[in-house]
């Protein structure tokens, strides 16, 4: 499954491929203010980047990059990734990297849309989940305004900011499927 071009109120979302390469890019996956709870994150260069970029063009992934719409700035990106279509589920990330835009609603606004796509005919996921550190707390705020609900609590799961965080599993269910067996 590839990621569509989709597009919002203030945001177009294109599948991230190698023309996101950007010093700007670079930065952003440097910054510890950024990728303070990320996975991946430091020690990135131009080269790396393209290297990830390169891997991701090759998978059949939900994955895009997030540009504002006035101007075409790159600020972030989206995914879904992994999908179980036997399960119908998908794991849900997000990074907005360019600090200039926090605190504007853009996340709210992008998951809104990926959600919405993901659970629309296109992709009919029954369910979306993720996983956040529960020290993450303007992201835990976000999701609960998105309507994840907390499913689990991995303790002392992650190691951030030079100590064990536990991890909150989140999930939020279609709302347009019944679920009653």
């Amino acid at each position: 499954m590839n990621a569509p071009r989709l597009e919002s109120e203030r945001m177009v979302y294109k599948p991230l491929d190698t023309s996101f390469v950007s010093q700007q890019y670079v930065e952003w996956m440097n910054d510890d203010e950024v990728n303070r709870y990320l996975e991946s994150g430091g020690n990135y260069d131009l080269k790396k980047l393209t290297d990830f970029l390169r891997s991701v063009e090759k998978k059949s992934i939900l994955f895009w990059g997030i540009l504002l719409k006035e101007s075409g700035k790159h600020i972030g990106n989206i995914k879904i990734d992994p999908i179980s279509q036997r399960n119908k589920t998908g794991e849900y990330g997000i990074l907005i990297g360019d600090k200039t835009v926090w605190g504007k609603g853009y996340a709210k606004e992008a998951s809104t849309t990926i959600l919405d796509y993901c659970f629309s005919n296109n992709v009919q996921l029954r369910k979306v989940t993720l996983g956040v550190v529960a020290d993450n707390k303007p992201a835990l705020m976000l999701y609960k305004n998105l309507g994840f609900k907390q499913e689990g609590l991995l303790e002392k799961h992650a190691f951030h900011l030079d100590k064990w965080c536990d991890v909150v599993r989140m999930a939020i269910f279609n709302p347009n499927l019944n679920f009653e067996n």
